[in-house]
């Protein structure tokens, strides 16, 4: 049967595997609801978490995981609270951020509580520092900070905190800069050497894993990107010289940053192969860091490298164009659905020239038809002859077979960079578009964006010149729409309100073509007549 299909038909049906691939895929893997009740949940039980492991170091300066026997409770030991616009910090009497509560709307639960960025079961938490020396690490997780203040507010100038820890034959001091942003800078002093390590935090954990990058990615002083995911880590990765380590969950990052002098940067491990990035320190060793929502107007306003933190895998070289496409036209619109809307409308319209010849190379093809069908039947069993009288009849009537695919091909990795923006940005968490939609970043809670796509697509295919012959494949095309509204129940709403609006367009410009073509014929016949 593949013998007898067109190169047309068969890009058509590569097509509708792609899509097939990816829908099942997406079905099975796309991300979950929030884990933001789970790990309240597990929080307010306050059950004791072992303290991270210390890190030792080999001849060859990679670090393993030891556990420690000392057991605490985070939330019971709050040294200094931090209050901004943006967000609530809490600084545990261990020196490290237990708790990072973001303000807003967008950052609350069905229930109305905050996002926590942090659970008490993940180790290490951000600031931690663990030392190569067991003995020393054990007294200094048993030994609290104390702190030059214990509440703080920030407006619209950065804070200073000065925490100290007295060991006994150590002075540790931390000082911090925090900025309204939620970016800050640790300014880290010791009265004599130690090798020690700093952790900018495990990920933090509130959306579950699925088809977006739970783990840590470093860029290297390279500008090389290296992404190491959950359940993926060994153990024993060294970067010797990173710009940035960020470890992050859907929307969310604590990362540490140093554009210019460089980190030294350590992976190590916890049981499920998760990877805990550590930086090594010095004895005077300031770095900068940053915990928040991985918004690309912030980080841009830190630096513009620290995008890169926005992850959007292979469909990165298209899909962080159309997101400041987007972000761009929802700056003037005001709302993100409606920028989906009018970015699909500048794609047709750039698209135009070439759907239009699609179009019409389709239409010649349908008239072609019969014609294809008697040469099927009179070189039966000789396929080179076939295929030369059929690219001759082609060449002849000026047809082109892949005319009405390319428009398709071409939207296609605009789909899927469309569906990796939606997935990852976290502009679109929470966007409202009207009535129903809520959140183009799920799918519609009612199917009705996922049914009017397969109307329109119905619609579209009804009104399309069509240039198969065999009833088979008639039948399969004919239930597409189907298949597709099935898939499409799955996807966020954003992006099946741009294939719903694509399919729209591509009406208005079939009926648009469909006439011209119409007064085209009506043209010959007349001209026919008079001669």
């Amino acid at each position: 049967m593949l013998n007898k299909l067109t190169t047309q038909q068969r890009v058509i049906i590569a097509t509708v595997l792609s899509f097939l691939f990816f829908a099942v895929y997406s079905h099975y893997f796309a991300p979950k609801q929030t884990n933001i009740e789970k790990a309240e949940k597990n929080s307010s039980k306050m059950v004791s978490s072992k303290l991270a492991p210390n890190i030792q170091s080999n001849s060859s300066e990679t670090t393993t995981a030891v556990s420690s026997p000392i057991d605490h409770k985070n939330n019971e030991k709050v040294l200094v609270t931090i209050k901004s616009k943006k967000f609530e910090m809490q600084i545990d009497q261990y020196g490290r951020i237990s708790k990072f509560y973001l303000n807003g709307k967008r950052y609350r639960n069905k229930n109305g509580k905050r996002v926590q960025l942090f659970n008490d079961r993940d180790l290490p938490l951000p600031l931690e520092i663990r030392f190569s020396n067991a003995k020393l690490n054990k007294e200094a997780f048993e030994t609290p900070y104390s702190a030059n203040i214990k509440n703080l507010e920030i407006k619209n100038k950065p804070v200073k905190i000065v925490l100290t820890q007295k060991l006994t034959n150590l002075t540790l001091t931390k000082t911090l800069i925090i900025k309204p942003l939620g970016d800050y800078s640790v300014h880290i002093s010791l009265s004599r050497p130690v090798k020690y390590f700093i952790s900018p935090g495990f990920r933090p954990d509130v959306m579950a894993k699925g088809y977006t990058f739970h783990g840590v990615l470093i860029k290297e002083f390279d500008d090389t990107l290296t992404m190491i995911k959950d359940t993926d880590a060994k153990g024993n990765e060294h970067f010797a010289n990173a710009k940035i380590v960020a470890a992050s969950d859907r929307y969310y990052t604590t990362s540490f940053y140093n554009l210019k002098g460089g980190l030294d940067v350590y992976i190590s491990k916890n049981k499920k192969k998760d990877p805990l990035a550590f930086i090594k320190g010095k004895q005077d060793y300031t770095i900068n860091g940053y915990i928040g929502v991985k918004e690309l107007k912030i980080l841009d306003s830190i630096n513009k490298e620290m995008g890169d933190i926005i992850e959007y895998g292979w469909f990165t070289f298209i899909a962080k164009p159309v997101f400041l496409l987007l972000s761009f036209l929802e700056s003037i619109i005001g709302n993100w659905g409606w920028a989906i809307v009018a970015t699909t409308l500048l794609i047709r319209i750039v698209l135009f020239p070439l759907t239009y010849k699609g179009m019409i190379s389709m239409s010649k093809m349908k008239d072609l038809a019969p014609k294809i069908k008697e040469l099927q039947k009179k070189y039966k069993g000789e396929p080179q002859k076939l295929n030369a009288k059929t690219m001759e009849l082609y060449k002849k009537n000026g047809a082109n077979p892949l005319g009405g695919c390319l428009p398709m091909l071409l939207q296609i990795p605009i789909f899927f960079a469309l569906y990796r923006v939606l997935q990852n940005s976290a502009e679109l968490q929470g966007a409202p578009w009207i009535f129903w939609i809520h959140d183009l970043s799920v799918k519609d809670p009612y199917f009705i964006l996922p049914i009017l796509m397969g109307v329109t697509m119905f619609w579209q295919q009804h009104i399309t010149p069509n240039s198969i012959t065999d009833p088979t494949q008639a039948k399969i095309m004919k239930y597409l729409p189907v298949v597709f509204t099935f898939f499409f129940m799955t996807f966020p709403a954003g992006l099946t309100l741009y294939w719903f609006v694509n399919n729209l367009f591509s009406i208005i410009q079939q009926y648009y073509v469909n006439l011209l073509l119409e007064k085209k014929k009506v043209s010959l016949k007349e001209q026919k007549a008079n001669e």
